[in-house]
C-alpha cells in the first residue's frame, strides 16, 4: 500500500521518536538519590532506606575520639522479630588503643585493614595475638578485652555482635574495666573504702587513678613511652596515655617491673586467615571461602559462622538459598546488585550496593550477587550458625535442579524431560557463573521498562501506518 505524504511525515516523526527514546540516557546518579535515602535507619522487612528492605540502614556512632571511632549497623527487625546479629566498625588512628573492657555479646573480628594487637583474657591468663589483615578471631562475651594499634598506619576492623546472651535483648552493653570520668570504670560504683580494702592501698592513692581517664573509650597509646603512675601527678596529657607494660601491669594487678612480657602469647588461640587459606570453592570466575566450627574452633563458642567471596567482573554467585543460617555481608570493594526471591516467588529485592554497604539474607530466602562489568566485588560476612551450611543452588552444574532432574521435576514445570535436561545442563560453570555476553546485569529501573513499553507502543503504530 502506498504512503501519504501526510503520512510519511507522520512515520518520520514516529521514527525520529524510537531514536529518541533508544538512545541510553547518560548521567543517570540513582546513586546518589539511594545514598541520601540511606541516611535513614532501615527497619527491615520494610523498605525504609528505598534501596531494598535487605540492605540495613546508616551506621550508628557509638565512639568518637580523635584516636578512633566504633559504628554498628543494627540488624533490623524481621517480621515483628529482631535480630540478635549487629555489625561493628572499628576504627583506630595510629598509636592508639581501645580501652580494656568486657561487652555482653560475642565479637568476631575480621581484620580489614591495617594491623592491631589483641588482648584477651582466656583462661584466667591475659594472651595477645597480633592480628592483620584477612585474620579472624574471636572474644567471647564477658571476656575482658583491648585492642592496640602502634603501628603507623590506620587501622580498621569489621566486628560480628552476636547479642543472643546479652543483658538487653538485641543490643550490646561495655562495661569498661579501666576508666575515670571519661569513660567511666565500674569499679567507681563500689564504694572507696570497699574499692581501697580490696586493693590494699590507702583511699587517697585510689582517687586519682578512678579520675584521671578523662580521653574517652580510645585513647592515644605508646607501645615505648612510660606513663607517670604517679598519684600526686595531675598531668593531663600523661593520663591519657597508656604503654603496653602499664596495661597488663593494671591488668594483673602487679608491680611489673621484674616481670618481662612477650609481645605475643604462644598459648593464645590462633588467629584464621580467611586470604591465607585455600579458597573452598574456586574457577575462573572467582573464589569463596566458608568457615564453620570445624575449620576454627573459637566459632563454636559463639555459634557465628563467617565466609569471604570475591568475583570477578560481571560475574555471579548462583543463585541459592541457605537452609541452615540468616547471612550478614559488608561489601569490602567494587559493585554490583543483590537479587533476593520471597517464598512465593515474587521478587523481594533486586537492589544495586557498592562498598561500605551492609545487607542481609534471611534463611531458605533465595538470592544472588552479582559483580558489576565495571570490575570485581570482594563481600565479607557472618552466618547464624557455626554449623557447615551447605548452601543449595538453583542453578549451574552442581543445582539441586540438576540433581532431581526426572519426570517428577519436568512435570512441576510442565515441560519434557528432554526439554528440562537441556535446561538444567546448559550452564557447564558450578557456583560462580560467568555473565552471557548479551547479559544486562540484570536490573532493569522503572523507567528503563516504561521506555521498553514506549517504544513498543510506537512500532506498533509504525508498522500499522507502513502496512
Amino acid at each position: 500500500m502506498a504512503v501519504a505524504v501526510g503520512d510519511r511525515a507522520v512515520v518520520a516523526l514516529l521514527t525520529l521518536l524510537l531514536l529518541l527514546f533508544s538512545v541510553p540516557a547518560s548521567g543517570y546518579q540513582e546513586r546518589g538519590t539511594e545514598r541520601e535515602e540511606a541516611e535513614e535507619v532501615t527497619e527491615c522487612g520494610e523498605d525504609a532506606t528505598g534501596r531494598g528492605r535487605f540492605i540495613l540502614g546508616r551506621t550508628r556512632r557509638v565512639v568518637r575520639t580523635e584516636a578512633g571511632q566504633v559504628r554498628v549497623v543494627s540488624g533490623g527487625r524481621w517480621k515483628g522479630h529482631p535480630s540478635t546479629m549487629h555489625i561493628g566498625f572499628l576504627r583506630l588512628e595510629p598509636d592508639s588503643l581501645f580501652l580494656p573492657h568486657y561487652v555482653d555479646a560475642n565479637l568476631i573480628l575480621f581484620a580489614r585493614r591495617g594491623e592491631v594487637e589483641a588482648g584477651w583474657i582466656h583462661k584466667d591468663e591475659l594472651v595477645q595475638r597480633k592480628l592483620k589483615r584477612g585474620d579472624i578471631y574471636v572474644i567471647p562475651a564477658g571476656s575482658p578485652f583491648y585492642i592496640a594499634n602502634t603501628n603507623s598506619e590506620r587501622s580498621h576492623i569489621v566486628c560480628g555482635i552476636d547479642t543472643s546472651q546479652s543483658l538487653t535483648y538485641n543490643s550490646q552493653q561495655s562495661f569498661f574495666i579501666g576508666g575515670g570520668t571519661n569513660p567511666t570504670s565500674v569499679l567507681a560504683g563500689f564504694d572507696v573504702n570497699t574499692l581501697a580494702n580490696a586493693f590494699n592501698v590507702t583511699s587517697d592513692q585510689l582517687r586519682p587513678m578512678m579520675r584521671r581517664q578523662s580521653g574517652g573509650p580510645i585513647v592515644r597509646f605508646s607501645g615505648q613511652q612510660e606513663k607517670d603512675l604517679d598519684p600526686n601527678n595531675d598531668d593531663e596529657e600523661a593520663a591519657t596515655r597508656w604503654t603496653r607494660k602499664n596495661l597488663l601491669d593494671y591488668l594483673l594487678g602487679r608491680s611489673g617491673r621484674e616481670e618481662t612480657i612477650s609481645t605475643e602469647s604462644h598459648h593464645a588461640p590462633y588467629a584464621f586467615n580467611l586470604y591465607n587459606n585455600e579458597p573452598s570453592f574456586q574457577n575462573s570466575y572467582g573464589w569463596s571461602t566458608a568457615i564453620d566450627e570445624h575449620d576454627y574452633s573459637l566459632l563454636s563458642s559463639c555459634g557465628v559462622g563467617v565466609y569471604l567471596v570475591n568475583l570477578t567482573a560481571g560475574s555471579m554467585m548462583a543463585p541459592h538459598f541457605n537452609p541452615v543460617a540468616t547471612e550478614y555481608g559488608v561489601i569490602l570493594s567494587g559493585s554490583g546488585s543483590i537479587e533476593v526471591v520471597f517464598p512465593n516467588g515474587s521478587t523481594a529485592m533486586n537492589a544495586e550496593v557498592s562498598e561500605g554497604d551492609v545487607f542481609w539474607i534471611p534463611r531458605y530466602h533465595p538470592f544472588c550477587q552479582v559483580a558489576s562489568r565495571g570490575g570485581p566485588m570482594e563481600f565479607f560476612g557472618f552466618t547464624t550458625s557455626s554449623k557447615r551450611n551447605h548452601p543449595q543452588f538453583l542453578a549451574g552444574a552442581s543445582s539441586v535442579l540438576r540433581s532431581m532432574s526426572g519426570p517428577e521435576l519436568a512435570t512441576a514445570f510442565g515441560v519434557s524431560e528432554e526439554q528440562l535436561g537441556r535446561l538444567v545442563k546448559a550452564q557447564r560453570e558450578s557456583v560462580i557463573l560467568p555473565a552471557s555476553k548479551n547479559w544486562d546485569g540484570g536490573r532493569e529501573t522503572a523507567d528503563e521498562r516504561k521506555k521498553e513499553k514506549m517504544v513498543e507502543e510506537l512500532l506498533v503504530i509504525k508498522r500499522g501506518l507502513l502496512a
